[in-house]
């Protein structure tokens, strides 16, 4: 089983069952939603960052020199970090990164990059599907609005778990996020990039409302930052 933490905004850390640790787009200074520090991720074996706007990238670097993690980043964004101080033997597949389609296995661990639908200014932005050794699956959509093509993500890879944003703005709203669920036939969903900025949605139980109605086989897992859940 594994442990899925939000530490607020997009990042999330999760923890597999032989106790591997990923961490997500990391903003933890500066993030006001932030649920800990830089200083407080002490350990990490690998590093994903879907797209290069601050609130997902900006303590990636100092994470991965900190931790001796790998970094999985699109080849331009991973471009862009390894300017920042990360070593280039530290960076998935030769110290180049990878692009959408491809899959990386390290530590046991699969890591597939999907299409995000956003902006980036060093590469596309990206998502990303993780199969743990155990075989639980947890997708991670990234910066995105609701996409037609959701629907094959799921069927190539059926997900025990999706983390989608529901912000609005930037991002998909709790509507589209709920068609998003649909789409996807994500068995559970967190809900993530709301409420950290005023301008964004600040209730996830809009977004609950909404799965229960359009689909009502899925569950809506609303976290604080900080909490854990056990999928």
């Amino acid at each position: 089983m594994a442990k899925v933490q939000w530490l607020g905004h997009s990042c999330f850390k999760i923890t597999s069952d032989s106790g591997k640790i990923i961490i997500i787009d990391p903003w933890l200074e500066g993030n006001p939603a932030a649920a800990c520090s830089v200083n407080d991720i002490t350990a990490a074996n690998l590093v994903l960052v879907t797209h290069d706007h601050f609130d997902h990238i900006s303590n990636a670097a100092q994470i991965v020199q900190k931790t001796g993690a790998t970094l999985i980043a699109a080849v331009e964004t991973a471009g862009k970090l390894k300017a920042g101080g990360v070593p280039e033997q530290q960076v998935v597949f030769y110290g180049m990164g990878m692009n959408i389609g491809a899959t990386a296995e390290v530590d046991g661990i699969s890591v597939t990059m999907t299409q995000a639908f956003h902006s980036s200014e060093s590469a596309s932005p990206v998502g990303y599907i993780i199969k743990l050794e155990n075989g639980c699956t947890i997708y991670h959509a990234g910066d995105t609005g609701v996409f037609a093509s959701m629907v094959t993500l799921g069927v190539l890879y059926p997900m025990d778990l999706a983390l989608l944003p529901i912000g609005g703005v930037f991002t998909m709203d709790p509507k589209q996020a709920a068609t998003a669920v649909k789409l996807l036939g994500a068995k559970k969903v967190i809900p993530m990039h709301y409420k950290t900025f005023p301008i964004l949605v600040q209730d996830a139980g809009i977004f609950a409302e909404m799965v229960k109605k359009e689909v009502p086989e899925a569950e809506v897992v609303i976290l604080s930052p900080g909490q854990e859940y056990t999928v």
